[in-house]
C-alpha cells in the first residue's frame, strides 16, 4: 500500500500506535474491592503537576514510566496476577476456545511458490510448529527442496521471536535476514552463504525494517535507528567485512522523517525514500553502482506525497500533488524533476489510487471505489484497459508478490469475512483467473452457513459510515444478538473486512462481528481521512458511536450487548468511546491503547512523537493542546460507570509505551463508580504485537474471548 509511506511507516503509520499522556485532577478515592476475589493492586499516588498555557494537569501515575524501578515491575506483575485471579474460573473455557481456534488452522501448510530467476521460493510450516521454514527449489517444483532458514530452530528457547527482513542476493547465493528477540523492533542482521550453509561472522545490531541488496551481490544497504527508534541513517555494508567499517550513505536530521531503502521491480534502481506523515521524498541510484551517489527526484514539499516506480526509460510517479485521491504521472529517468511530470492516469473524486505494479507490457493499479478495492489494468503496448471485478458485498483485496517484470500473469489475494484467503494468478492477456490456493479452514467451518453484508450508519453531520458485518445465516434481527464491533480509524489506514477464522468462535456462539469503516481511515477516499485527523479527530469517535447506534436501530442488537474492540490508535478510540458513550457497551477490549495523548505528544524523546504531529497535532500549539486534552482518554476519566474493560500492554512496546495502559487502568480503578471488571494484562516479554508464534497468539485471543463470553454470561 503506497499511501502510507513504506514498510517502516506501514509498521509505524498503518498501525502506528504509540506512547503516553496524563490526567487532570488529583485522585483520592480509595481502591475499590470488587464483588468477588482479591482487590486489585493499588498504584501509589504521586502527584506530578504539568503546566501548559496556564493549564495545570496533575498526573498521579507519571512514576509508572520508570521501567527500571522494581516497584514498577512489581506493580505490573501484581496487576497480571490480579487479572489471572479474576479470570481463573474461565480456564476451561479458554482451553476450549484455544483448541477450537487451533482446529481451524491447517497445521501442515505452505505458501504458493514465487518464481525468482531459476528458483521457486516458498515457506512451509509443519504440524505443531509455530514458525515458518523458508525453502526454495531450483528449476521446477519437482526439484529437491533446499531449506534456507528454519525459524523454529532460531526461536527455540526464546520467549519472543520475529523475523524482520528476509532478502536473497540477486545471484541467489547469499541470504540477509534480521531478527528481533524481545519485541522492541530493534533488529540484528545476519548473513548466510546459501551455497555452503555457513553463517557469516558479521552481525549488525540496532537496525530497523528495510534492507536491500545492490546488483553486485556483495553490497547491502540497511537502516539504523536513533534513540527515539527513528530510522534516520542508511548504511552500506559489504559482506565478509567488519560492520564497524560500514559507510554512512545518508542521514536525515529532521525528526519528523523516517528513512527506507528499497529496489525497483525492474531491479535497475535502488530507492532511498524519506517520509513523514504527509510528505515524501525519493532519491535513486543505479543498482549496478552501489558506491555511487543517490540523486533526488523531487525535493520534499510539505503535504505532497509521491511514490516511485520504474519502467524502461521512465519513472512512474504516484502522487497526491494537485490530486487529493492521487494520480499517476510519468517522467524520463534522465530528467525526473517535477516540471517534466506528465499525467497518465488522472485524479477522480470518487476513486483513490492506492498501489501500482508494472510489468514489461502492463500497468496494474490497485484502486478503491466507494470503499471497495478493484484492479485496473492497462496494456502498455495497445493502450487497451479494463478492470477486474469481484462479487461479494464487502471484501479485502491486495496485490501479492509479483517479482517477474517480464511476466503477463498477475498474482493477487482475495478474501472476505466469510471467504478464506485465496491466491489467484490472473492472465493479463486472456483475462482468465486461476485459483492457486485457498486457505483450508478446519473445525467444521462451512462458509455457506454465514452471510456477510455492508450496512451504513447515519452520522449527526449527515454522512454514511460503512459497516461490514458477518453473522450466522440463522441470525434473527430482534435486537437480542451480541455484537463485537471493531474499529481503528487513524493514519488513513483501512481495516478491510478480511477473513479471520478465530472470529467464528464468537459468531458460532451467536455474535455478529462488525467492522466500522470510520473517518480517520481513507475507506471512502482521502477526504474521509482528512475529516478524521487533527482538529477533526473526534469524528472518528462519533462515527464509531453512530455505528453502534445504527446496529441497535436496525435491531441487530441492543444497548449493553455490544463489545467494542480496537488496538493501538484503535485503543485510543476505545478509550474515547468509553468516556463518551459507556452505556452502549457491555465490554471493551483495548489492545496496547494510545490513551495518554497529551503527555506523549509533548515528549519528543518517545518514539514516533514528532512524526505524529501531522496526525494528531502538536500540543505545543495552544489550539491543539486544548483539543487533544478534550478527548485524551486518560485526561477525561470521569466519576461514572464504565463497561467491563480488558486492557493489554507490552513491556517492550516502542509504539505505545506500556505505561499508557497502566496509568489509564490505575486512574480508572480509583475513579469509576461501577463494579464491572477492569483488567490489565501486560506481556512482560514482548512488544506492540504480542506473542509471535501462531499458537501462542491464539492463547492470547482465547483469553480475550473468554473474557467477552464470561461478561456476556454474567449480565
Amino acid at each position: 500500500m503506497k499511501l502510507t509511506f513504506s514498510v517502516a511507516l506501514i509498521g509505524i503509520l498503518l498501525m502506528v500506535f504509540f506512547m503516553g499522556c496524563n490526567p487532570a485532577t488529583v485522585d483520592t478515592k480509595p481502591d475499590p474491592v470488587e464483588k468477588t476475589g482479591q482487590a486489585a493492586p493499588l498504584a501509589r499516588v504521586e502527584p506530578y503537576p504539568m503546566t501548559m498555557f496556564g493549564d495545570t494537569r496533575i498526573d498521579n501515575y507519571y512514576w509508572l514510566r520508570n521501567r527500571d524501578e522494581q516497584e514498577v515491575l512489581d506493580y505490573l506483575t501484581a496487576e497480571n496476577e490480579y487479572t489471572e485471579n479474576k479470570m481463573s474460573h474461565t480456564a476451561q473455557l479458554q482451553e476450549e476456545l484455544y483448541r477450537e481456534m487451533r482446529s481451524r488452522i491447517k497445521e501442515n501448510d505452505w505458501s504458493v511458490p514465487v518464481r525468482q530467476g531459476d528458483y521457486f521460493y516458498y515457506t512451509r510450516i509443519g504440524e505443531g510448529q509455530q514458525y515458518d521454514i523458508h525453502c526454495r527449489k531450483r528449476g521446477s517444483l519437482e526439484a529437491d527442496e533446499e531449506i534456507l532458514l528454519d525459524e523454529n530452530q532460531l526461536a527455540a528457547g526464546q520467549d519472543y521471536f520475529e523475523i524482520g527482513e528476509f532478502q536473497v542476493s540477486p545471484d541467489h547465493k547469499f541470504l540477509a535476514y534480521s531478527v528481533d528477540l524481545n519485541g522492541s523492533e530493534k533488529y540484528t542482521i545476519y548473513f548466510k552463504n546459501l551455497e555452503t550453509g555457513e553463517l557469516l561472522s558479521e552481525r549488525i545490531s540496532e537496525t530497523y525494517y528495510s534492507l536491500e541488496w545492490a546488483n553486485d551481490n556483495q553490497t547491502v544497504f540497511y537502516t539504523r535507528v536513533d534513540e527515539a527508534m527513528r530510522p534516520y541513517q542508511v548504511m552500506r555494508h559489504r559482506i565478509n567485512t567488519d560492520p564497524a567499517e560500514d559507510v554512512l550513505v545518508f542521514e536525515e536530521p529532521d525528526d519528523s522523517f523516517f528513512l527506507e531503502v528499497s529496489k525497483t521491480k525492474s531491479k535497475k534502481y535502488l530507492l532511498l525514500s524519506l517520509g513523514s506523515q504527509v510528505t515524501t521524498e525519493f532519491h535513486y541510484l543505479d543498482a549496478n553502482d552501489p558506491t555511487g551517489e543517490f540523486t533526488v527526484i523531487h525535493p520534499r514539499q510539505y503535504q505532497m506525497e509521491y511514490y516511485v516506480f520504474h519502467h524502461g526509460d521512465q519513472f512512474y510517479i504516484l502522487t497526491n500533488h494537485e490530486a487529493l485521491n492521487f494520480r499517476l504521472m510519468t517522467v524520463p529517468v534522465t530528467a525526473p524533476s517535477i516540471e517534466n511530470w506528465q499525467e497518465l492516469v488522472s485524479h477522480r473524486d470518487d476513486v483513490t489510487l492506492e498501489d501500482v505494479t508494472l510489468f514489461k507490457d502492463f500497468l496494474v493499479i490497485l484502486e478503491r471505489d466507494y470503499g471497495l478495492r478493484q484492479i485496473y489494468v492497462r496494456n502498455l503496448v495497445s493502450g487497451e484497459d479494463y478492470r477486474i471485478g469481484f462479487h461479494e458485498a464487502t471484501y479485502g483485496l491486495s496485490l501479492s508478490d509479483n517479482p517477474d517484470f517480464n511476466s503477463s500473469r498477475l498474482r493477487f489475494k482475495y478474501n472476505s469475512l466469510v471467504t478464506p484467503a485465496s491466491i489467484y494468478d490472473y492472465d493479463l492477456v486472456t483475462r482468465e483467473r486461476e485459483l492457486k490456493k485457498i486457505d483450508e479452514v478446519g473445525g467444521g467451518y462451512d462458509p455457506s452457513q454465514y452471510e456477510t453484508s455492508r450496512t451504513f450508519a447515519q452520522t449527526e453531520d449527515g454522512l454514511q459510515v460503512p459497516v461490514s458485518i458477518v453473522y450466522h445465516k440463522n441470525m434473527i434481527r430482534d435486537g437480542s444478538n451480541p455484537v463485537c464491533l471493531y474499529g481503528y480509524g487513524s493514519y488513513g489506514y483501512n481495516t478491510d473486512p478480511r477473513f479471520r477464522s478465530r472470529i467464528y468462535s464468537l459468531v458460532d456462539r451467536g455474535f455478529i462481528y462488525a467492522v466500522a469503516h470510520i473517518r480517520g481511515s481513507s475507506y471512502l477516499g482521502r477526504d474521509w481521512y482528512e475529516d478524521g485527523k487533527l482538529l477533526n479527530k473526534k469524528n472518528t469517535f462519533t462515527d464509531f458511536i453512530a455505528a453502534a447506534h445504527h446496529l441497535i436501530a436496525e435491531k441487530y442488537t441492543r444497548p449493553g450487548r455490544i463489545i467494542a474492540m480496537g488496538g493501538s490508535a484503535g485503543g485510543l478510540l476505545m478509550g474515547a468511546v468509553a468516556n463518551m458513550a459507556p452505556e452502549l457497551f457491555l465490554g471493551i477490549v483495548a489492545h496496547v491503547p494510545f490513551v495518554d495523548v497529551v503527555t506523549t505528544m509533548l515528549d519528543e524523546t518517545i518514539p514516533l512523537t514528532v512524526i505524529e504531529y501531522d496526525e494528531w497535532g502538536n500540543p505545543n500549539n495552544e489550539q491543539y493542546y486544548h483539543y487533544l486534552k478534550s478527548y485524551s482518554p486518560y485526561d477525561n476519566v470521569a466519576t461514572m460507570d464504565y463497561p467491563h474493560l480488558l486492557v493489554t500492554a507490552g513491556l517492550n512496546d516502542p509504539r505505545v509505551q506500556y505505561w499508557e495502559p497502566a496509568k489509564w487502568v490505575a486512574r480508572l480503578r480509583i475513579t469509576k463508580t461501577d463494579d464491572n471488571r477492569l483488567l490489565l494484562k501486560t506481556n512482560m516479554g514482548s512488544g506492540h504485537f504480542g506473542a509471535t508464534g501462531r499458537f501462542d497468539y491464539l492463547k492470547e485471543v482465547a483469553f480475550e474471548y473468554a473474557f467477552i463470553l464470561d461478561i456476556l454470561g454474567s449480565n
